[in-house]
């Protein structure tokens, strides 16, 4: 996705619904592993929090890549763009300050899907927290420090 030339893409069709559970993913722009920094993670996860203790959305499982994060959510409030336009934007704040950056943190858009109420959630919690195994980060989901799941 280079140059991220597809994101009108992203935005075709969009539609988001209180109360229902979608996945999110959103990449660093050009994909700079700014995450390795296990602090700059933490900063990511303390906005997937607050979002919570604000009421706009149930954290069911997320993963914080090098380069990228899957969140899947129960939204409560706001809407998908809102939600992920602040998310980013506070997001880019407080990594940008802590590694001393200027500029774009994110890449345009993000990618959500809205999950059907028959898929099984817990499967789907355990495919999103087991990327950094399939990335080949670590031998054993446990010994990567950025993911959590409600059902784990």
């Amino acid at each position: 996705m280079p140059g991220n030339h597809r994101s009108h893409q992203m935005r075709s069709g969009r539609f988001s619904e209180v109360g229902r559970i979608y996945v999110l993913t959103a990449i660093v722009h050009r994909r700079a592993p700014v995450f390795t920094d296990l602090r700059a993670g933490r900063l990511l996860v303390e906005q997937f929090k607050l979002a919570q203790q604000e009421g706009i959305a149930d954290s069911l499982a997320w993963v914080v890549m090098p380069d990228h994060f899957h969140w899947m959510i129960d939204l409560k409030g706001s809407n998908l763009s809102d939600f992920m336009r602040r998310t980013k934007s506070r997001g880019a704040r407080s990594v940008n300050a802590h590694l001393r950056l200027d500029g774009q943190l994110w890449q345009k858009g993000y990618y959500d899907q809205a999950i059907r109420q028959e898929e099984d959630l817990k499967t789907l919690a355990r495919y999103i927290v087991a990327n950094p195994l399939r990335a080949g980060l670590v031998k054993r989901v446990g010994d990567y420090p950025l993911w959590d799941a409600v059902w784990l």
